[in-house]
């Protein structure tokens, strides 16, 4: 059975912690930043840990 291949996408995107938690970065800061305050986009920037549930398909992605 042949490697299975890394999605390229899905590798510039997430990052594995050394725990093997997967990081990702905060989603909505690159539009209407006007409205947003700016506490708001002080924490959007900040990355952080992806859910259980959605961890099961990103792995398989990485080809972790």
């Amino acid at each position: 059975m042949s490697k299975t291949k890394t999605h390229k996408g899905a590798a510039k995107r997430f990052k594995v912690t050394g725990t093997g938690k997967i990081k990702h970065r905060s989603p909505k800061l690159s539009k209407k930043l006007m409205k947003k305050s700016s506490s708001r986009k002080r924490r959007l920037r900040k990355e952080k840990v992806l859910s259980k549930a959605d961890e099961k398909v990103v792995r398989k992605k990485l080809g972790i």
